[in-house]
């Protein structure tokens, strides 16, 4: 009787197909870690390749799992129960680019900022940003419904697919579009995290560059008084194309690492941009200075040129990374408050930070009360390790008590399956669960995602 890879192998050839543990090695994790290794990974060219895979993997009762760059912070595309690992990495081209409707059909291997990089020439850009960009791929932001710090005026990524091209759970491929009459599956898929169906195209929204970009840096005494500015500037009915905040400690990790020019004798500095039209970038700015300096900013200054902003950006969106040059490991929470409450939430996650010993950094999308606070700590002593357990879980707990929700832009993935339920009703998830065995009966597109392990039947099947 063959195997599960030998059929995959004798169908696709060993090219796509691997098998062997220390090439499966590199499929067991993501950004969120885990060690299940897959019975077998392929590297697939196109639609019909995944198609063939995903039928022998229905004949032979294997899961299957698809991965882009395995950038996912919540365990969305790790293996937890072997089967398939579907690497869309070949998969990476723009197929179609129309530059008069400002639209492009692309693989979902292609690098989020590489589609950017490629269609600048023609004075255009896509505009969901994650702070991955540089490495994550458009099909695992599609699976996310990623955002980053320009979500706040640009959306997040489902105010940009148009369109989407997916293998279903019998092998064949299928095609959406929000021009199309009923129902939006287009809208559907993005943030299914895999669960749905594997997207193999992505028909995009792309945007036209503004006449200006202008980045500004304010100085602030505490994360407080920046978030108070924040809820000002947004309650003034001005919306920037980013408002970002950066802690104390954040700032002086970013600073050591990337020599921006963010003011280290801050308590916490708020990174604006504002694009468009010269006049209106100019009279924007001088607004924003005057209600920051209302609400404490010690200073306010602009970018001097595009070398200066791109500094400033590279150090906000390095931020994670830059974390090492305090401790070996890091947690990054994901997690949502109205605006309003920003000041009561940071207060809060410091107090928990506290209460469990271990520092904290706080960098986060102000402008739409999107929080990632890290939870620093070294995985080689346990208590911290199950003091980074039990504080995230406070802060969750805390934000939805403040009105909030589980996830901002990571997705729920593997991590936060049992949380869900801290947000929706059982009805809530029934419903999911109804719309899931639509698309896949069997229940083999990446399990144990998304839905409670302890789920009940009358709730979700899983």
């Amino acid at each position: 009787m063959q195997t599960f890879a030998s059929r995959l192998t004798d169908a696709l050839g060993p090219q796509v197909v691997h098998s062997e543990p220390e090439d499966l090695a590199v499929y067991a994790f993501d950004a969120y870690s885990q060690d299940r290794l897959p019975s077998a990974a392929i590297v697939p060219s196109d639609a019909r390749e995944i198609g063939i895979a995903v039928r022998i993997a229905r004949e032979c009762d294997e899961p299957v799992v698809p991965r882009g760059a395995g950038t996912g912070l919540c365990g969305g595309a790790v293996p937890s129960r072997g089967g398939l690992v579907v690497s869309l990495a070949r998969m990476n081209r723009i197929v179609e680019l129309d530059v008069r409707n400002r639209r492009a059909r692309v693989q979902p291997g292609l690098v989020n900022l590489d589609l950017s990089n490629a269609i600048a020439q023609h004075g255009i850009f896509y505009a969901p940003d994650p702070s991955s960009q540089k490495t994550s791929t458009i099909g695992g932001n599609v699976g996310t419904n990623a955002g980053g710090p320009h979500c706040l005026s640009y959306g997040t990524t489902t105010n940009h697919v148009l369109g989407i091209e997916y293998v279903d759970a019998d092998g064949e491929i299928q095609h959406t579009s929000i021009d199309d009459p009923g129902y939006d599956l287009t809208g559907v898929l993005v943030g299914s995290e895999g669960t749905l169906g594997i997207v193999t195209e992505a028909t995009v929204r792309l945007l036209k560059l503004p006449e200006e970009v202008r980045v500004c840096v304010a100085a602030f005494g505490d994360v407080e008084s920046a978030s108070e500015a924040v809820s000002a500037i947004i309650g003034a009915g001005i919306v920037p194309t980013a408002l970002e905040i950066m802690d104390a400690l954040i700032t002086h990790a970013v600073e050591a690492h990337f020599h921006a020019g963010y003011p280290e004798n801050a308590g916490a500095v708020l990174l604006v941009e504002i694009a468009g039209a010269h006049e209106d970038v100019a009279a924007g700015e001088a607004t924003l200075a005057a209600i920051a300096r209302e609400h404490g900013a010690l200073s306010w200054r602009a970018a001097r040129d595009q070398a200066e902003r791109d500094a400033l950006w590279a150090a906000r969106k390095g931020a994670a990374g830059a974390i090492g040059r305090i401790a070996p490991n890091y947690y990054i929470q994901d997690a949502c408050v109205p605006r309003t409450r920003l000041p009561e939430i940071m207060h809060a996650i410091d107090g928990i930070a506290r209460d469990h010993r271990l520092p904290v950094g706080n960098v986060f999308h102000a402008g739409d009360g999107n929080l990632h606070p890290l939870l620093i700590f070294d995985r080689r002593d346990a208590r911290q390790v199950q003091a980074v357990v039990d504080a995230g879980t406070e802060i969750l707990h805390a934000c939805i008590a403040m009105g909030g929700t589980i996830s901002g832009e990571h997705g729920i993935g593997y991590e936060k399956r049992e949380t869900l339920s801290l947000v929706f009703s059982g009805d809530d998830l029934a419903a999911m669960g109804n719309v899931r065995e639509v698309f896949d009966p069997a229940r083999l597109f990446n399990p144990d995602k998304i839905f409670p392990s302890g789920a009940t039947c009358g709730e979700v099947k899983r």
